[in-house]
């Protein structure tokens, strides 16, 4: 395959690959091979606008259990769509519109139970729209009860469209024009809540479908079919209707519109049918056109008024933008602010608006505001959007050009670059509801490097000479020197623990204050030589098992696989680290074992898993409010814990539900705090390391500073502690929880306006003393800026002052659990462990 320009050399990453990511429009050419099954870890692939990116979907993507996002927008890819896609049960979005994929529509797609999104348009697809059978052997799309999107026009698709696929409830868009289907279901007005419903260009005949109770439809499009009888009366009773094109049918008799209930009707296109006679004239603002109807024969010159012959405007250009004002070199364009830049550029597709006013600059003044507040959101350094250029194009969709111009500086670095394509894919950038679903074709950011003149390269070249030469005498003298101390280094590597006495155990040496070192026997006999039956969960780094000591004790055995495998010296330095951290609420290292090629970590069992599972109810107890501040509490002690009496003080930096784990009692123990690559920051004498946050969690400013510090972990957990009070994902149906809840917050209401936010289990309705304080603590971790944000130190305080609304005195060393549910844990023989509970790495590589 073809490598972005600024790679250098075969292995960009120097060997050692401890993450992936390939970015879409980047002229990459090839096929994708079948080793994508392998990356067993990814969440989001997008390959999208790689032109030259050929060949089969391999079956092998089916491998993606964790895939949560697959967009290959605008690629050439052909043959069949994998049967093994429906395999994939997290995905949320599937984007493979404009393609060349063929055949039928896999059935298996129907088992994706999470399907927010699927977007096939623009490909050669036959066949029928698949369904099940009823009686589950046989999947189908009337199974996809959590889609919103469906967008298939511009195929071959043939037969009906199922009545079944009014079980799909929550169904807002429904783009099924350019195909072949014959047929519309009796039932089509059980999709209550769609938005837009475009059935335009497709074999249609005999009357109008009854729409009547499609009380959210505000766009129709019809047009282009072979549609005939009446237009419904009481079609225009629908409240919300904004738009209705039913141009090039055979509609006839009258037209009746004075049952309109909607005061937000813009559009009734009705050209080129056989209407005779308009029994009620419009008012308002409603556009009605009636151009190529027998009725414009009439001498009636109110009906005339409608019938001249329209042509819409395909495109309307905004202000032009260029560097009249100010001095630009050839490839820089001034800002709306009038700054020379070089700014981030692509074209924004908008799906769905047919009848779209390309006029109207206050949709692009909604769209510009809203762009802004979305890159804003993620602390980037963005000065200004500029939009330009609307059109539509031959598929009824409206394209916009667009500029990102970069805050104080000419150009974005690379790092920025690829957050602002992040920040408007479609699972960040919710546009205006005028807009609608959308994709971003990003073209390639230029080079924006001032080159050196010839003058300055002269100077440069003998400066650079003579400190060659200097180098090279440097590099004689020490050479004898470096070979003996790597030679000495790759001995300590192979064997670091050499000087240690194994039969010590606990305390044999002084680097190691608690960590024990077991031998692999032992711990292939604690956990049933390392069976399935002890098997307790899985990640990157390598397989879980459960252990039991000759004492009884229950451990968890992390066992690294071998592509996670460190370096000898680099996991003694993470197991000196990890056994000098000892607090209630963290997850406690008790050994390891290095040899026979194996590296293994020793960890206290933790039998009530995550604390994302048991906000979801996993656990088989659900926890009330006061439980979920004991918890908030306690993972909120650990952490002061690491960021101010850890020695070198450590920066968690993947704080999560996932790596919050509940004892017997459901007091909180963090985990995942181990560092397998680590570095001092002098500044801050505290420990930072190379990015493995998780999507959702991480410090927006990170993507500005590139930094890591104690305040991103406090972001992290406040979105933990959003998570508590309303029991969703950070990031869940595309909509980002942060995001959410201030949209929703309204502190002169009740619970501050969250009652649909809620998780209802935490006891709405009940006493919820200190439910608006926790929220006003949660909006402050998770403030854009850093410096608005408190510290861990200051949380706790916060919580334990919220606490002691309930009556309770808590010190500093107080755990506050309650023996209702220590009892119902110990009594319930429900096992909550999965692949989550022990997905912590304990200081190895994820």
């Amino acid at each position: 395959m073809n490598v972005p320009s600024n790679w250098m050399g075969s292995d960009p990453c120097g060997g050692l690959w401890v993450g992936i990511e390939i970015l879409s429009n980047i002229n990459l050419t090839g096929q994708l091979s079948g080793d994508i099954g392998s990356f067993s870890e990814l969440q989001n692939l997008d390959l999208s606008f790689n032109k030259n990116m050929t060949g089969t979907l391999p079956q092998e993507i089916g491998s993606l259990k964790k895939l949560q996002t697959l967009s290959l927008i605008g690629c050439g890819f052909t043959g069949h769509i994998p049967s093994t896609i429906g395999s994939l049960r997290q995905l949320i979005s599937i984007s493979l519109n404009s393609n060349k994929f063929i055949g039928q529509i896999p059935n298996s797609i129907g088992n994706l139970s999470n399907l927010y999104y699927l977007d096939l348009t623009d490909n050669q697809l036959e066949g029928p729209i698949p369904v099940s059978d009823g009686n589950g052997t046989k999947f189908g799309l009337d199974m996809l009860l959590q889609t919103k999107h469906l967008l298939f026009d511009s195929n071959n698709l043939t037969g009906s469209i199922p009545s079944t696929l009014g079980l799909v409830q929550k169904l807002e868009m429904v783009r099924f024009d350019r195909n072949s289907l014959n047929g519309l279901p009796s039932n089509l007005n059980s999709l209550t809540n769609v938005i837009e419903l475009s059935l335009s260009n497709n074999n249609l005949s005999g009357p109008m479908a009854n729409l009547t109770g499609m009380n959210s439809l505000s766009y129709l499009m019809m047009e282009n079919t072979q549609l005939q009888g009446q237009v419904p009366v009481d079609l225009f009773s629908l409240p919300d209707l904004k738009k209705v094109v039913l141009r090039n049918n055979h509609f006839n008799g009258t037209l009746d519109i004075s049952n309109t209930n909607s005061n937000q009707l813009q559009l009734i296109d009705l050209r080129n049918n056989s209407i005779s006679n308009v029994a009620q004239i419009p008012g308002g603002n409603i556009t009605l056109l009636l151009e190529g109807n027998t009725v414009c024969d009439k001498i009636d010159q109110v009906i005339k008024s409608y019938c001249p012959a329209f042509t819409p405007n395909s495109s309307y250009f905004l202000p032009p933008n260029n560097c009249m004002q100010i001095s630009c070199n050839s490839d820089q364009v001034a800002s709306p602010n009038y700054e020379r830049a070089y700014p981030y550029k692509g074209t924004i597709i908008f799906r769905g608006l047919a009848s779209f006013d390309l006029r109207n600059t206050n949709y692009y003044a909604e769209l510009r505001k809203s762009l802004m507040e979305t890159l804003q959101s993620f602390a980037l350094p963005v000065d200004s959007v500029y939009l330009s250029n609307p059109t539509m194009n031959s598929y009824g969709n409206i394209e916009l050009s667009l500029e990102v111009f970069p805050f104080g500086q000419e150009c974005f670095n690379q790092t920025t670059v690829t957050m602002v394509g992040f920040a408007l894919n479609i699972l960040s950038f919710n546009p205006p509801p005028s807009f609608g679903p959308f994709y971003l074709m990003a073209y390639t950011y230029g080079n924006c490097a001032v080159a050196l003149n010839k003058s300055s390269g002269i100077i440069i070249g003998v400066a650079v000479g003579g400190s060659v030469l200097l180098l090279l005498v440097v590099l004689a003298v020490v050479y004898a020197f470096h070979q003996k101390k790597i030679a000495e280094r790759a001995s300590e590597q192979n064997n670091p623990f050499a000087h240690w006495d194994q039969n010590m155990g606990n305390g044999s040496a002084p680097q190691l204050q608690a960590a024990k070192r077991f031998s692999f026997e032992e711990l292939k006999n604690y956990s049933n030589n390392f069976s399935e039956a002890n098997s307790i969960g899985s990640g990157g780094y390598g397989k879980v098992y459960q252990g039991t000591l000759p004492t009884g004790q229950l451990i968890a055995i992390k066992r690294a696989q071998s592509d996670s495998i460190q370096g000898g010296l680099e996991f003694k330095t993470e197991i000196e680290l990890l056994s000098r951290v000892h607090h209630k609420n963290l997850v406690s290292l008790l050994g390891f074992c290095f040899e026979q090629g194996e590296q293994m970590l020793v960890y206290e069992y933790i039998p009530n898993g995550t604390l994302m599972g048991s906000v979801l109810g996993k656990s088989g107890i659900r926890l009330d409010w006061m439980g979920r501040l004991k918890v908030a509490l306690g993972a909120a002690r650990g952490l002061v814990y690491l960021h101010e009496h850890a020695n070198p003080p450590i920066i968690h930096r993947d704080i999560k539900s996932n790596n919050i784990l509940l004892d017997e009692c459901f007091n909180a123990k963090v985990a995942d705090f181990g560092l397998s690559k680590s570095e001092f920051d002098g500044e801050r004498n505290s420990v930072t390391t190379q990015v493995k946050g998780t999507l959702g969690y991480l410090d927006p400013e990170y993507y500005m500073t590139q930094q890591l510090t104690k305040k991103s972990d406090v972001y992290s957990f406040g979105v933990v502690m959003l998570e508590l009070i309303t029991a969703r994902k950070p990031i869940q149906q595309g909509k980002y929880i942060v995001i959410e809840v201030r949209k929703a917050i309204d502190k002169s209401k009740d619970l501050y306006n969250l009652h649909e936010i809620l998780d209802p289990f935490i006891g709405i309705g009940k006493n919820l003393e200190g439910l608006e304080e926790f929220v006003d603590l949660a909006m402050r971790c998770v403030a854009d800026s850093r410096d608005k944000r408190p510290s861990m130190d200051e949380v706790v305080k916060e919580i334990e002052n919220i606490m002691k609304l309930f009556g309770m005195n808590l010190s500093a060393d107080s755990e506050p659990t309650t023996t209702n549910y220590c009892e119902a844990s110990k009594s319930s023989s429900h096992h909550p462990s999965s692949n989550d509970v022990f997905g912590y790495r304990g200081g190895a590589r994820i």
